[in-house]
């Protein structure tokens, strides 16, 4: 077997593979790009008391208060999600999760922990590529169609 048909073969199992997976996989990604959000969400729901005791602790803010911060929280977390997993209103809730990385950043008085900062950045890298997708979906009048004015840098690959 030479390496031609190597290559061949392998190109005809990435294709089929491709065309099998396609529809999973911007599920898939979203779904990996928002998992943090998720599984906070999940976890404040399961640690309620502690959070809100924490909070109250901390900033001195009473019980209702910091109940309060913890179901925005916890509601704009997976609210986000549900929305970003279901395609609906996708700049909304990226902008909806800025916001809770910023009053987590705020609460929690993480800004100069490290370890926390590039958490923050990489969840705010992720909402980024999350919302230029969907902006980039939104300017398309047929999603997934190609279009004749279409530039995307695939259609320059020579195979």
């Amino acid at each position: 077997m030479g390496h031609n048909d190597i290559m061949n073969t392998a190109e005809d199992f990435v294709d089929q593979f491709l065309r099998v997976t396609k529809q999973y996989l911007p599920h898939v990604a979203r779904l990996c790009l928002i998992s943090t959000f998720l599984e906070d969400g999940i976890r404040m729901w399961f640690q309620w008391s502690e959070q809100r005791d924490y909070i109250d602790g901390t900033w001195n803010c009473g019980y209702f208060l910091a109940s309060i911060f913890v179901f925005l929280n916890l509601f704009g977390q997976l609210s986000g999600c549900i929305l970003v997993l279901s395609r609906n209103f996708v700049q909304y809730a990226c902008f909806g999760l800025f916001g809770i990385i910023a009053l987590q950043t705020i609460a929690y008085s993480i800004l100069w922990d490290l370890k926390f900062l590039m958490r923050n950045l990489a969840l705010g890298g992720g909402l980024l590529l999350l919302l230029a997708e969907s902006r980039s979906e939104g300017k398309s009048m047929f999603a997934g169609v190609p279009t004749m004015r279409e530039s995307s840098p695939k259609q320059y690959i020579l195979y």
